[in-house]
């Protein structure tokens, strides 16, 4: 009726096209919601839709130290929100938010009017944040102009089913949880901790802001990289609040002055504290899925947002960390300067080429059929790269045998503490820098661990009934039975006239009694002391066992030690407390693994215990009392092994086991001095300077000031007797020092 009556065709034609548009544009939208263009997800699926969740890793006091995720996102509950935090939301990306049901015509309008006939691009998209809810649980796959309608459409569809799903909180809280903020961090807690390290709930309103300012363009309006813009934009979502009644002139003017701070803490795997700690929980994390899922329960630890209590005390690590940077850089100095221009990784071509040799990139290129000169070659050509010193990073003109030299120079270390009395982890680092040296000298480091192998020795030697007032001359041996094996002492000829008693032998760590020790114990008690005792490694059956030649890894020496302030008691050292689920459910709780039997006679381990305290009062760890000015009660040992390849110290206190090692990844380079890298002047520092920190602080003085329970009148007794014997004159007037004593090791 209405065409009939419009009789011009000026009239008739634009009418009758804008209604085949509009019943074109009817039909399109059927098809869409039918599913043509792709199944648009039903309303039963959108009201029960689960997001990824990062898994959190918490230390034994509660500090968030990393997460292993996909998506960098922890989602929370709508009361952890701040209210000003929506307000500010809704002021700039929704003003009529409240008003709609998921699709706001009049901004649709707005939208077609500027953007589509007048090409303004500053209209803006018209979306709803409930159609943004919708993009973010499901992202728009196709990424092509053509399909642009496809998308708003089923946005839109999506919009109206999320709207008669959930309360206009409950999808503030969805959206909020699921946006991205570029970085592959997703949702406002995780924004709030990585640009101003707090959680949500603590952010003042001009943080707020500029984090809902990052949302028109996450990398455009990032605070780190572009912070003039990002201030703008904060100043912008400011007015909007004025604009909407939220903030009066006076308190938005007041906000708008205030300068951009941020407190940026990324989660990088590669950085911040206890990385080698961090990627250890992981692999436990690992191995303990694999075993849930035998057992029928099915979680992914970069999905399921758990959280995982560790042992690690955060105060601690950080301050052994900040230790360990501050001793290391200057034992590197020192290192490189003992060497100057003759250093190995600088003129040694074997050793450079081996090293070459293990790298990857040559290892593929001789995959791919060059030969070993034309992949050396390749590898010889310069390009600009970035390397790494304790100085910073620096970008130079080096080719990649360069770097293979540059690397070849650098100490490394690894430690660790760990409970007494549980085996807890309260500190681990694994390496001076994990961006560059993934290695973990604790978990995946054996090492030969010198004479820190020599408690276990004297342990069983004790067991089997010789007397701690026992003495062994100090003289060298060549034992004929072992090619001439003829261990020595870094002491002077006079020793040859020396001999000691077990407590002065270990405190001054005597190779050639230490051996002598092992003869009268037998070898075989010995390594069945050291399983006893918690060494899980395959131990050498040589004499040279004495000395340390056998490798061990660090967290395991630890939980060797242990025995000796754990009553005879070895323990495995474990890292992990609890794992919850994402709602704090417990899952699993890990407790403290000990040995079922004590290895060693109460009156053993206190005889121990004097003897190690020994080595630090007036033994090779003396440096702790002198000069370190420690009066704490400490006990330990030091460690050396053959041409300073590895220096060790083991420190054992009433509360803590702490075991440390220094040395180079690269077996054939070593220290070129002892002074420089015998146990007490490398790895020693590294505990004394640590615990003296901890002393500072009262928060740790139950730890520091404990004190070690007075040893009995028996085993005082029994120490009770001279440290050295000197020969009688006849003996020392028919012995030639310069000449040894030749004989066969017995191997009882």
């Amino acid at each position: 009726m209405i065409l009939k009556r419009l009789k011009s065709p000026y009239l008739r034609y634009p009418v009758l096209a804008i209604l085949g548009l509009l019943m074109v544009f009817f039909l399109f939208v059927v098809c869409v919601y039918f599913g043509m263009w792709g199944k648009i997800p039903s309303k039963e699926e959108l009201s029960h839709f689960e997001y990824q969740r990062a898994t959190q890793v918490f230390s034994s006091d509660s500090v968030l130290i990393g997460k292993y995720f996909l998506y960098d996102r922890q989602p929370i509950a709508f009361e952890e929100i701040p209210p000003n935090l929506i307000e500010a939301l809704v002021s700039i990306e929704d003003e009529r938010y409240y008003d709609h049901s998921g699709i706001d015509l009049t901004s649709l309008l707005r939208v077609g009017i500027k953007s589509v006939l007048l090409g303004d691009r500053s209209s803006g998209g018209g979306s709803t944040l409930t159609q943004q809810l919708a993009k973010n649980i499901y992202p728009r796959k196709d990424r092509q102009k053509s399909m642009l309608a496809v998308h708003k459409i089923k946005e839109m569809i999506m919009a109206s089913r999320l709207e008669d799903s959930y309360s206009k909180n409950e999808i503030l809280t969805h959206y909020l949880n699921t946006v991205s903020f570029g970085d592959n961090t997703f949702g406002i807690e995780s924004a709030s901790l990585k640009f101003f390290n707090k959680r949500t709930a603590k952010l003042k309103l001009e943080e707020a802001a500029v984090l809902v300012g990052m949302l028109k363009a996450t990398y455009g309006y990032n605070p780190r990289v572009f912070p003039q813009k990002s201030f703008d934009r904060r100043n912008l979502v400011l007015q909007a609040m004025l604009n909407n009644g939220f903030l009066s002139p006076i308190k938005k003017d007041s906000l708008a002055a205030i300068p951009l701070l941020l407190d940026y803490k990324k989660y990088d795997y590669n950085a911040g504290l206890a990385p080698y700690f961090r990627e250890e929980v992981r692999k436990k994390l690992i191995k303990w899925s694999a075993e849930q899922k035998e057992m029928g329960n099915a979680y992914n630890i970069y999905t399921d947002g758990l959280k995982v209590y560790t042992t690690l005390n955060y105060k601690m690590q950080h301050t052994a960390e900040a230790v360990m940077r501050k001793h290391m850089q200057s034992l590197q100095a020192q290192f490189e300067k003992s060497y100057g221009k003759k250093g190995p990784w600088l003129h040694n071509q074997k050793i450079i080429e081996k090293a070459v040799r293990n790298t990857s990139i040559y290892k593929r290129l001789i995959l791919n059929g060059l030969t070993h000169q034309q992949a050396y070659d390749s590898l010889s050509s310069k390009r600009k790269m970035v390397l790494s010193s304790w100085a910073g990073d620096e970008i130079v003109e080096a080719s990649t045998i360069d770097s293979v030299q540059h690397y070849l120079k650098f100490l490394n270390t690894g430690s660790l503490a760990i409970d007494a009395k549980t085996g807890a982890v309260r500190t681990w680092i694994g390496g001076i820098d994990f961006k560059n040296f993934k290695f973990d000298h604790v978990a995946q480091s054996k090492r030969q661990v010198g004479s820190t192998f020599k408690p276990i020795v004297y342990t069983a030697a004790l067991e089997v009934g010789i007397p701690p007032c026992a003495y062994f001359s100090a003289s060298e041996v060549a034992y004929e039975n072992l090619k001439g094996w003829s261990p020595s002492n870094s002491g002077n000829k006079d020793e040859t006239y020396l001999n000691y008693s077990m407590e002065e032998s270990l405190s001054k760590s005597v190779n050639t009694v230490a051996v002598k020790v092992m003869e009268a114990t037998g070898i075989q008690n010995v390594i069945t002391q050291a399983k006893n005792m918690g060494v899980f490694s395959t131990l050498p059956e040589q004499p040279s066992l004495a000395l340390g030649t056998g490798e061990i890894y660090a967290n395991e020496l630890a939980g060797v030690y242990a025995s000796y302030v754990n009553n005879g008691r070895a323990l495995l050292p474990y890292l992990i407390e609890t794992i919850a689920s994402q709602k704090d459910s417990i899952l699993t709780h890990f407790e403290p693994k000990r040995a079922k039997k004590p290895a060693f006679s109460p009156q053993t381990g206190e005889i121990m215990l004097e003897m190690m305290k020994s080595t630090i009062n007036s033994g090779t760890a003396s440096r702790i009392r002198t000069t370190y000015k420690m009066k704490n009660d400490i006990a330990g040992k030091t460690g050396t092994t053959q041409n300073n390849k590895d220096a060790w110290f083991v420190a054992l206190t009433p509360k803590l086991v702490s075991v440390t090692w220094v040395g180079l990844d690269n077996h054939e380079i070593g220290f070129r001095s002892t002074s420089l890298g015998q146990g007490a002047n490398a790895a020693l520092p590294l505990f004394a300077l640590w615990y003296k920190e901890l002393e500072k602080d009262p928060e740790f003085h139950s730890i520091t000031k404990a004190k070690f329970k007075k040893p009995s009148s028996y085993v005082l007794e029994q120490l009770n007797c001279d440290p050295v014997k000197r020969d009688g004159f006849f003996k020392r007037l028919f012995t030639n020092p310069d000449k040894k004593k030749t004989k066969k090791f017995r191997n009882n």
